[in-house]
């Protein structure tokens, strides 16, 4: 999405940064809005991120994506055949089409944002509209005909609970989901790993090659450097090799998409515990966190996973990078320890916040609070 949108959304503000206002020249005070006011406001502002083409056409590239949803979708080919599909979030019209692909009845394409219209298109310009329908706007308000076998989305945000998207999804499921119907994918996991960022280590080290390069000695800067590149708390999403990953990562959560009161666990925030012991020496720069989903495998075939994990193939995920301070050195079999919990933040619940508490080695232990930020 264009920074300026995602700049709207993570402020919740709107096109000049003030709301229920007008400019009358006589300095007048906003009027205090109400929290349902400011809810949908925020709601429209995150719809509004993906009425533009750009989100749309990084996603469909990612081929590690979208061919998981396809694959995921033709392996349920039976269960789908001659049933009902609901996407939650449907964009462009893809998933619906794999869906129809797969010989659906009938599929409900809800898509709150405009794009809807292009979906339409898509729909129209691949004869598929006595299967698919494109319904504009939020599953919460879409009345649709009838209960349907299965939810097809594609839900996951940085970090996989960013946006929260899979509230969505879950309130779907709860009304329109007939019982025991299909769920694609039908589950998720959430993985941490200490890391050391090569990239952030060059960068930091830079100012020690300036001397050799330019003939000025800037490796005071270093520590200024480390300072700037670590010490904030925003949560960076950047991708990652299996180079950068410093001890065996650990499963810290599982998202079953069927379990009754997965709702109350998002608002309360998904956490959990990792232990972990440093393969070598090397600086400590903080946490990756990554995810997985998992699509049942049908009748024979077993579970297809879309993984984001650095030592898979990238996808547009790429990984969530919470940093120390500063950096910390681990040698071979360092403890590393902590507790993480996602949960979405206080001014915009569509925003990740991530609490981390952490102890390596002898060192005592810390917490940092972090935050999605542009």
């Amino acid at each position: 999405m264009s920074l300026l949108k995602k700049r709207k959304l993570e402020s919740g503000g709107g096109e000049r940064g003030v709301t229920n206002e007008e400019e009358d020249g006589g300095g007048r005070k906003a009027a205090p809005q109400s929290p349902g006011s400011r809810k949908q406001e925020r709601d429209q502002l995150y719809y509004d991120c993906y009425s533009d083409v750009t989100v749309h056409e990084e996603m469909i590239a990612d081929r590690v994506r979208t061919d998981a949803y396809r694959l995921g979708i033709q392996r349920n080919c039976p269960a789908l055949r001659g049933k009902t599909v609901l996407d939650v979030g449907a964009g462009t019209g893809i998933l619906s089409i794999f869906c129809a692909q797969a010989g659906a009845r009938r599929v409900y394409a809800v898509e709150a944002s405009a794009i809807w219209q292009q979906a339409r298109e898509v729909v129209r310009l691949n004869g598929l509209e006595d299967q698919v329908h494109v319904l504009p706007g939020p599953v919460e308000t879409v009345e649709l005909p009838e209960q349907v076998d299965a939810i097809v989305s594609e839900w996951m945000g940085y970090g996989l609970l960013h946006e929260s998207m899979l509230s969505s999804v879950l309130h779907a499921r709860a009304k329109w989901l007939k019982e025991g119907g299909l769920l694609l994918p039908a589950s998720a996991e959430l993985f941490v790993a200490p890391i050391s960022d090569q990239m952030l280590e060059w960068r930091v080290g830079f100012w020690s090659q300036v001397k050799q390069q330019y003939g000025v000695d800037m490796s005071c800067l270093e520590s200024f450097a480390t300072r700037c590149l670590m010490s904030h708390s925003e949560i960076v999403v950047q991708g990652l090799s299996g180079e950068d990953v410093l001890a065996r990562p650990q499963r810290f959560a599982r998202l079953d998409l069927a379990r009754p009161g997965l709702e109350q666990e998002l608002e309360a925030g998904v956490r959990g515990r990792f232990r972990c012991s440093s393969f070598g020496s090397a600086p400590m720069h903080g946490f990756a966190v990554w995810f997985q989903v998992t699509f049942p495998g049908g009748d024979s075939e077993k579970p297809l996973v879309l993984s984001t994990s650095p030592f898979h193939p990238a996808t547009h995920w790429k990984q969530a990078l919470l940093y120390l301070n500063e950096p910390v050195q681990v040698e071979q079999d360092t403890d590393i320890s902590g507790e993480i919990t996602m949960l979405p933040s206080q001014d915009n619940p569509r925003r990740l916040r991530v609490l981390l508490r952490y102890k390596v080695g002898d060192q005592e232990e810390k917490t940092k609070d972090f935050a999605m930020e542009d």
